[in-house]
């Protein structure tokens, strides 16, 4: 059986999908536990994301974050614009350059937008291919 993909086939679906910071942490969500949150520590469903947003289990209160373990984990850039650099950087026909990368996105350095873009192609090769 396949699995069905769910994310935006075209721009202006991301561009609905994605439109603020809360968006695109709720779909991590969805991917990260497709069954449902489910706490590490005790196993309950119940959360809310706290004022640091972080997931906060509702019963014990074990904080967990939707983006460790991701390439998103760490950033201090918002998860909109994170997901706006991944789509267009999967969406381009051509192979994009870290020179381009670094002009389109208005980073500072060479360096940042290089490690940037290595790191989302890292990410975007199947295991399974």
């Amino acid at each position: 059986m396949s699995k069905i993909e769910d994310y935006p086939r075209n721009y202006q679906e991301f561009l609905a999908r994605f439109r603020k910071e809360e968006d695109c942490r709720d779909y991590i969500i969805k991917l990260r536990w497709p069954n449902g949150f489910q706490c590490g520590k005790c196993g309950d469903g119940e959360y809310y994301v706290n004022n640091r947003k972080v997931i906060e289990c509702g019963k014990c209160g074990h904080q967990s974050s939707a983006t460790s373990g991701t390439i998103l984990h760490g950033t201090r850039k918002p998860l909109l614009l994170r997901f706006h650099v991944m789509w267009w950087v999967a969406a381009q026909n051509t192979v994009v350059s870290a020179s381009n990368f670094k002009d389109f996105m208005g980073f500072g350095s060479y360096q940042t937008a290089w490690s940037w873009l290595h790191k989302l192609r890292r990410t975007m090769v199947r295991q399974d291919r």
